[in-house]
């Protein structure tokens, strides 16, 4: 699966990256329903790229929902020579 330019730099984001030691330090994102960054992560969402946590609406009906990468979403945001952190993705054994 691949991701649209914003996809990935609202990915990348998300991991942390790029950052000096070219590896991911978290994966995170908040987004407000109705705005630009929350349809892009949902349209992840529905292609199996990333999950969401729903938030509970504020006083004027806004919620902010988190979202996270499934590893397909991580794989998909790294630049070569860039890895993830085995503590927010459990590293794929070799066969």
């Amino acid at each position: 699966m691949s991701l649209t330019p914003e996809q990935k730099h609202l990915a990348r984001h998300a991991l942390g990256l790029p950052n000096p030691k070219r590896r991911s330090y978290r994966n995170w994102f908040g987004a407000y329903t109705g705005g630009p960054d929350h349809a892009a992560w949902t349209a992840m969402v529905a292609t199996g790229l990333a999950r969401v946590h729903e938030g509970k609406p504020n006083a004027v009906g806004q919620r902010m929902d988190g979202f996270c990468l499934t590893r397909a979403g991580a794989d998909a945001a790294l630049e070569a020579r860039e890895t993830l952190d085995p503590e927010d993705f459990t590293p794929i054994a070799a066969h």
